[in-house]
C-alpha cells in the first residue's frame, strides 16, 4: 500500500468513526409524576465501540413540561450515566423502581440490583444452580414487574445439567472433590440450542424473584421439552387469591415431520408457538415450603391443562391445574399484552407463516376476553381483531409487520393500542381499536421517513424517525383537534445534543436526496397471484451529480425481510463518500402484501434477481445514474443475489460485496440451522412434500441449480467476501467452497 493509499484509507477510517459514534435509542419509557403536567422520560441508548467490537450503554433522562396546550419543554440531564457490565435495565410500572441485570460470564452468578430512587436497595446473586444468564434479546426476552412490584417474572437458561467425570478407579461418584479428576470429564448429554445467536443456549426457562425475601423460584409445571418466553403478569384475580403468569411457549418438535429437533429460531416467526397461563411459583400449594412429591401427571384433555396430582409429607393429596395452553386453536401466539384494565389480552399470530413455512409472513392480531375471576380450567375464546391483507390497494393499508412491541402499548382508553409497523418501504406508527378492528396510520402519509414508537405517555406518543440521510430525532405526538375539524396527529421535533450527528455528518449528508420509486414489474407470469403483480419499491439515495456518480446496489436479506427508509449508519457512510444508493425491496419482501409475499418461494435466483436487474434497467432509463459504474452488496440472502447477479449478468457490475452469502442451497441444507429454508425458497408450495434430513438427488439436483455457484463460470466482477466463522446460519464453508471454485474458472496470466 503506497503512501496516497494509506492516507486515504485513514481519512476514511476517520470519517467511518464518525457515522459510528451517533448514537441509537434502544428503549424508551414515560412515567407520571405529582405535578399534571410534568412527566419524566427515561432512554436507553448505545454507542458502538468499534475497536472493542461491543458497544456502550447509557441511560439520559429527561423532564416533560406542558407550558400550555400546544407547547411542550423537554428538560435533558446533563449527562449521559454510563451503564458498565449492565446486560438490561427494565423499570417498575411506577418508575420508582429499577431492575438492573447483570449477567454473569465463565460460570460467575448473574447478579439483579433493585435500585430505589436513591440507592440500590437489593443486591441479589444467583447462582448458576439456579439459572444461567437472562435473555435479553430476540425472542425469548421477557422481563415483566408485577403490578404491587413486589414479585419479577423473567426468563433466563436453565441451570447445566451435571457432567459425568471420571477418575482412575472409574466413575466419579458425588460428593468427590473436582482435585479427584486429573484425567479426562465427559461433557453430558449433547443437548440443542436455538441456533444462530443462541449459541449454547437450548433451554430458556420461567424464574420468579421475591424482592423482599431474595428468593428466585423456578416456574412448575412446565415441561422440559418446552421453551418460553416473552413473559407477562395477568391482572389480579377479582378475589385476589391467585396470580398467574402468561408466556409464550415454542415446543422442539419442529423438524421435519414433527421430529423432536430445535430448527434456528432467529428472524423466523414460522417456528410454532402458543400462549400459556401458569400459577405463579409463590401462590401455588408448595409457597410454604411444605414438602411435596408428585405422584402422577396427566392431561385434563380440554383447553390443554396438565393436572399435577400431589401428595404432602403427612399424606395429604390434592389435585392442582398447573398450566394450560390459551391458543390451541391457532398455530402460532406471540407479544402477549393485557389491557390496561385487564379485561383484555390482545396477541400477535405468524400462523401464515407456520402453515405457508416462509420465515417470515404477514402478522394478524388477535384478543381474548379475560374474565376476572378467570380459572386455568375455564376456556377462552380467540377472536381475530386485524386479519392479513392479501393484496392491497395502492398505498393502503398493507397488513401487520411488526418485529417488536412496546410493553405498555395502551392509550389512556384501554382500547386503542400502537404498533410500529412496515408499510411499503416505509416503517410507520399505527393504531389499532380493538374492539372494532380499525387501524390509522398516525405518523405523516407524505413523508419517505421512517418511524418507530418508544413509549406512551398518556395519550401521546414518544417516538423516533429518521431517513436514509438523516439521522434519528426523537419525536412528541400528540392529537389536535381543530375546532369543526376531525382530530389530527402533530409530531413536534424534541432537540437533544446526545442523539444527533455531528455537523460534519450532516454537511456531508445535506448534498444528497431520498426518493421511493415504485417499479413496475416486468412481464409479469399469468400464474402470479394480483399481489405478485403488483409494482415492488426501491429506495433511492442520490448524490448531488447523481449521473455521473458511482452507484451501489444494496440488497436485504431473508428474503422476507425488508430495507426501510430509516437511516442506516453503513449506507449513510457510502453515501457520504459519493456513492448513489439504489437499495431494492424486490417482490417477497415484507409490508406489500401476502400474496406478494408468497410469489418469491420456488422462484428464488429467477424472480427476485430479475426484479433486481428491472430496478437497476429503471434507474438507467430515467438517466438517474450512470449504468457503466455499479457495484452491488448484500448480506445473507442479498448475499446469494449478489452473487447471482454477478453471474447472471456479469457485464452489468463492476464490483460486488458478499457477507455471509448463500452460494450453494446443496451444500447449505446439512450443516445449516435452517435446513426447512433451503426446501421452501426451493421449491415453495411442495416443500413440506419433500422435506427431509436427507434430501433425495432431485432435490439436491434443484438446489445446485437455484444457487449462484450455477453460474459461477459466467463471474467477472472482482468480489469481496466477508464471513463469518461461527455463522450457523450461512457456514462458512458456503462462501469458501464458492471463493475455492472460482479460482478454476479465474482466467490465469499468459
Amino acid at each position: 500500500m503506497d503512501a496516497v493509499t494509506s492516507e486515504e484509507y485513514a481519512s476514511q477510517t476517520e470519517l467511518l468513526k464518525e457515522f459510528t459514534n451517533v448514537p441509537s435509542i434502544d428503549n424508551a419509557w414515560v412515567f407520571k409524576t405529582n405535578s399534571e403536567d410534568i412527566s419524566t422520560a427515561m432512554f436507553s441508548i448505545s454507542q458502538p465501540n468499534l475497536l472493542a467490537n461491543s458497544k456502550r450503554k447509557y441511560i439520559m433522562y429527561s423532564h416533560i413540561t406542558r407550558a400550555d396546550a400546544n407547547s411542550l419543554d423537554f428538560q435533558w440531564s446533563p449527562f449521559p450515566i454510563e451503564m458498565t457490565g449492565v446486560s438490561v435495565i427494565v423499570p417498575s410500572p411506577s418508575g420508582s423502581k429499577l431492575l438492573v441485570v447483570r449477567n454473569g460470564e465463565k460460570g460467575s452468578p448473574t447478579k439483579l440490583e433493585i435500585v430505589d430512587q436513591s440507592h440500590v436497595d437489593k443486591e441479589i446473586h444467583v447462582k448458576q444452580s439456579i439459572h444461567g444468564p437472562l435473555y435479553t434479546e430476540e425472542w425469548f426476552h421477557g422481563i415483566s414487574w408485577n403490578q404491587e412490584e413486589t414479585l419479577i417474572a423473567y426468563i433466563a437458561e436453565a441451570p447445566p445439567q451435571p457432567k459425568p467425570a471420571f477418575v482412575a478407579s472409574g466413575y466419579r461418584k458425588e460428593g468427590s472433590s473436582e482435585k479427584d479428576c486429573n484425567s479426562w470429564e465427559g461433557q453430558g448429554d449433547w443437548e440443542e440450542d436455538w441456533g444462530e445467536t443462541y449459541s449454547k443456549k437450548g433451554r430458556p426457562s420461567l424464574f420468579v424473584l421475591n424482592i423482599s425475601s431474595g428468593q428466585v423460584l423456578a416456574a412448575e409445571g412446565i415441561a422440559r421439552s418446552l421453551s418460553v418466553g416473552q413473559v407477562v403478569w395477568a391482572p389480579p384475580s377479582s378475589s385476589g387469591c391467585q396470580k398467574y403468569l402468561v408466556f409464550v411457549g415454542w415446543l422442539e418438535h419442529n423438524g421435519f415431520r414433527n421430529t423432536a429437533r430445535k430448527l434456528g429460531i432467529k428472524y423466523c416467526s414460522n417456528r410454532p408457538c402458543a400462549l400459556y397461563a401458569i400459577r405463579c411459583p409463590f401462590e401455588g400449594p408448595d409457597a410454604d415450603n411444605t414438602p411435596i412429591s408428585i405422584g402422577l401427571v396427566a392431561s385434563s384433555g380440554t383447553n390443554g391443562c396438565n393436572i399435577l396430582f400431589l401428595c404432602t409429607s403427612d399424606g395429604k393429596s390434592y389435585s392442582a391445574v398447573m398450566g394450560c395452553n390459551l391458543t390451541a386453536s391457532i398455530s402460532s401466539a406471540f407479544f402477549p399484552r393485557f389491557s390496561r384494565d385487564g379485561k383484555l389480552l390482545v396477541f400477535l399470530s405468524s400462523k401464515h407463516a407456520v402453515d405457508s413455512g416462509a420465515h417470515n409472513a404477514t402478522d394478524s392480531l388477535y384478543k381474548i376476553n379475560w374474565p376476572s375471576d378467570w380459572k386455568m380450567d375455564k376456556q377462552l375464546d380467540v377472536t381475530e381483531v386485524v386479519p392479513i391483507v392479501m393484496c392491497p390497494e395502492d398505498d393502503c393499508f398493507p397488513g401487520i409487520y411488526c418485529s417488536y412491541m412496546l410493553s405498555n402499548p395502551w392509550f389512556s382508553d384501554g382500547c386503542t393500542m400502537i404498533l410500529t409497523s412496515a408499510w411499503r418501504s416505509t416503517e410507520v406508527i399505527i393504531s389499532i381499536d380493538v374492539l372494532s378492528g380499525k387501524v390509522t396510520r398516525i405518523t405523516p402519509e407524505d413523508s419517505y421517513y421512517s418511524w418507530s414508537a418508544l413509549a406512551i405517555g398518556g395519550d401521546n406518543v414518544l417516538a423516533v424517525s429518521s431517513s436514509p440521510i438523516d439521522p434519528p430525532h426523537i419525536r412528541y405526538g400528540r392529537q389536535m383537534t381543530p375546532e369543526g375539524q376531525a382530530h389530527r396527529w402533530t409530531w413536534d421535533e424534541v432537540s437533544s445534543q446526545w442523539t444527533t450527528a455531528s455537523n460534519k455528518v450532516k454537511s456531508l449528508l445535506s448534498h444528497h436526496s431520498v426518493s421511493i420509486l415504485k417499479i413496475p414489474v416486468d412481464n409479469p407470469s399469468d400464474d402470479l397471484s394480483d399481489g405478485g403483480k403488483l409494482p415492488f419499491e426501491a429506495i433511492f439515495v442520490s448524490s448531488k451529480d447523481s449521473s455521473h456518480s458511482p452507484t451501489v446496489v444494496i440488497l436485504h436479506g431473508g428474503p422476507h425481510s425488508l430495507s426501510v427508509s430509516s437511516y442506516s449508519k453503513s449506507s449513510s457512510f457510502l453515501a457520504s463518500l459519493g456513492f448513489n444508493l439504489l437499495i431494492v425491496n424486490y417482490r417477497g419482501t415484507l409490508g406489500f402484501g401476502e400474496e406478494a409475499l408468497q410469489s418469491l418461494p420456488g422462484k428464488v435466483g429467477s424472480q427476485d434477481v430479475q426484479d433486481c436487474l428491472t430496478a437497476l434497467d429503471y434507474v438507467i432509463k430515467e438517466e438517474l445514474i450512470d449504468a457503466s459504474r455499479v457495484a452491488v452488496v448484500g448480506i445473507s440472502h442479498g448475499g446469494f443475489l449478489t452473487t447471482h447477479l454477478i453471474g447472471q449478468a456479469p457485464d452489468r457490475f463492476v464490483v460486488a460485496a458478499a457477507r455471509n452469502p448463500v452460494c450453494n442451497l446443496a451444500l447449505m441444507i446439512g450443516i445449516t440451522d435452517i435446513p426447512d429454508w433451503c426446501y421452501t425458497v426451493a421449491c415453495g408450495t411442495e416443500a413440506k412434500q419433500y422435506a427431509s434430513e436427507s434430501p433425495s438427488p432431485d432435490c439436491l439436483r434443484l438446489f445446485y441449480q437455484k444457487s449462484p455457484i450455477a453460474h459461477i463460470s459466467k463471474v467477472k466482477a472482482p468480489l469481496l467476501m466477508l464471513l463469518g466463522g461461527a455463522d450457523l446460519r450461512v457456514p462458512v464453508s458456503n462462501g469458501l467452497q464458492y471463493q475455492f471454485v472460482g479460482f478454476v474458472y479465474t482466467p490465469r496470466p499468459s
